[in-house]
C-alpha cells in the first residue's frame, strides 16, 4: 500500500497542534500530515465523505493521532467509529490527550486503542514524546496492509 499519507492529526487546541506538528517536523516526520481539529472532520477524511467526498478513502494513514476532547464528536465516538468499520478497523490510533481519567483509558483500550499517551505539560518532554511516537509509529512499526 502507497503510505504517501503517514500521520491525522486530530487536535483541536491549535496550540498543542503546532507543538505536535514541530516536533515531528524537527524529525523530518511531518511531510505527509494532514491536520484537522474535530471528531466530525477525521471521520470525513476516513471515509471520504462530508467536505472530503472524493478523496480516495483507500489511501489512509499509517497513523491516526486522536486527542479525546474534541468538538463536534469526541475521540472515543472517532474510535469508536473506526473499530467498527471493516475499512478502517486495524488502522493504527494512538490517543494523545491531557486526560489521566482511569475511565478514559479503560474504555479506549476497550475499543481497540493501540496506545494511549498522556501529553506532557513541559514543552521539551511534550516535543520529546511526541517525536518518540512519531518515530516508532512510522519507522519501526509494521502496520497491516489496509487496501481493499
Amino acid at each position: 500500500m502507497n503510505h504517501a499519507l503517514e500521520i491525522l492529526l486530530v487536535e483541536d487546541n491549535p496550540y498543542d497542534a503546532e507543538l505536535t506538528i514541530r516536533a515531528l517536523q524537527k524529525h523530518h516526520l511531518a511531510n505527509h500530515l494532514v491536520h484537522v481539529s474535530d471528531g466530525q472532520a477525521a471521520l470525513d477524511f476516513l471515509f471520504g465523505i462530508g467536505t472530503f467526498a472524493g478523496r480516495d478513502a483507500r489511501q489512509q494513514p499509517k497513523v491516526v493521532l486522536l486527542d479525546l476532547k474534541l468538538p463536534k464528536r469526541g475521540g472515543v465516538e472517532v474510535l469508536r467509529q473506526l473499530r467498527l468499520d471493516d475499512r478502517t478497523k486495524l488502522l493504527p490510533v494512538v490517543v494523545l490527550t491531557s486526560s489521566h481519567e482511569d475511565r478514559d483509558v479503560t474504555e479506549t483500550y476497550q475499543l481497540g486503542v493501540n496506545s494511549y499517551i498522556v501529553k506532557p505539560v513541559d514543552f521539551e518532554k511534550f516535543s520529546e514524546t511526541v517525536s518518540h511516537l512519531g518515530l516508532y509509529w512510522l519507522q519501526f512499526n509494521k502496520s497491516p496492509d489496509l487496501s481493499p
